[in-house]
């Protein structure tokens, strides 16, 4: 794994980022952190291992407040520049690799949005690893109306559990987004993809499997480029 300086363009200043490629890696992918952690959360850090197990690099990186040690995440416009910087970064570091971005919760949302806003050069999709649709007990559906905009195809990995996104309006957006977006539910998970014990199965089976669905669906995109 190899530690880079990011987004030296903005003015927030320069970030870092993580970079993991296998040597049998096919796809890159820019993945972002939720509100509440950094690059180097536990979810993370094991969504890298996974990946990285099924053949796909990331590059997970700080936003400017997660950097500083903060808590409380910049506004949106800083976040989306910092994603849309980082894609850039990414091109330029691994030219060789088909791009997709995404994230965990808030930065998989603020991906998409600086997607919605302006086409990220040469992305191939995003992958979405439980999208925020909602705060927790306020169901709306208001936070997907950008995704209207976004022109590249979309995976949703969600829980059933998630109280972030209700599992019949998170149904909703994908079914209106089609055929650009493909919704797979993960039976029995929360917005952090754990499990309940009785489910019979662990947390790290689960990321295992969001890592191969993520890994087959990607192989799909790219090969109906």
């Amino acid at each position: 794994m190899d530690q880079l300086l990011l987004a030296t363009d903005r003015s927030k200043g320069p970030v870092t980022g993580v970079l993991h490629r296998p040597a049998d890696a096919f796809a890159l992918y820019v993945l972002a952190h939720g509100a509440g952690a950094d690059m180097r959360h536990r979810f993370m850090e094991a969504m890298a291992t996974e990946l990285a197990a099924v053949g796909v690099a990331t590059l997970r990186f700080n936003f400017p407040y997660t950097e500083a040690r903060g808590r409380a995440p910049d506004p949106a416009p800083v976040l989306e520049a910092y994603a849309r910087s980082v894609c850039a970064d990414a091109r330029r570091f691994v030219p060789d690799l088909p791009l997709f971005a995404g994230g965990k919760s808030m930065g998989g949302r603020m991906c998409a949005y600086a997607c919605a806003r302006e086409p990220i050069e040469r992305l191939r999709g995003l992958v979405f690893l439980g999208f925020p649709l909602h705060p927790a007990k306020k169901p709306s559906r208001e936070r997907a109306a950008p995704l209207t905009s976004v022109i590249v195809p979309m995976l949703f990995l969600q829980g059933t559990r998630d109280d972030l996104a209700e599992l019949a309006l998170i149904r909703e957006v994908c079914a209106d987004l089609e055929p650009r977006a493909t919704l797979r539910e993960v039976e029995g998970a929360d917005h952090s993809f754990a499990v309940r014990k009785s489910s019979g199965r662990t947390d790290d089976e689960v990321r295992h499997a969001l890592a191969m669905t993520t890994a087959d669906w990607m192989r799909k995109t790219i090969a109906c480029a």
